[in-house]
């Protein structure tokens, strides 16, 4: 299995557009397994413990997440909803670390 770090859309403009991203999170995150990927998405996993409105614990998240660039083969971003600027610095930060940057979408109609 291939560690893989996911990214995807998380924060929304208003409250059902984050919550799209959630569901949609979750999907990326199946696909990504059924694809033999060791995978961490940790804006899912993160958020659930951390307030992300808090900037300190928004802070924390995000570096415990990038802290897995060390050790993994692959960062994917799955695009059907674009790319978010956290998503852009997570990519910056991926091909600094020499990391291998994949993108992909799951919905036929993007």
């Amino acid at each position: 299995m291939k560690l893989t770090i996911l990214e995807s859309p998380y924060a929304g403009a208003t409250p059902e557009i984050q919550e799209r991203n959630i569901l949609y999170a979750r999907e990326c995150l199946k696909h990504s397994l059924m694809l033999d990927e060791a995978t961490i998405a940790s804006h899912l996993l993160h958020t659930q413990v951390l307030d992300d409105t808090i900037y300190e614990e928004r802070t924390l998240g995000i570096q415990a997440g990038t802290a897995w660039i060390e050790v993994a083969d692959q960062m994917v971003f799955y695009c059907d909803y674009g790319m978010s600027p956290g998503m852009n610095e997570a990519k910056a930060q991926a091909k600094a670390a020499g990391l291998k940057v994949v993108y992909r979408t799951i919905h036929a109609d993007s």
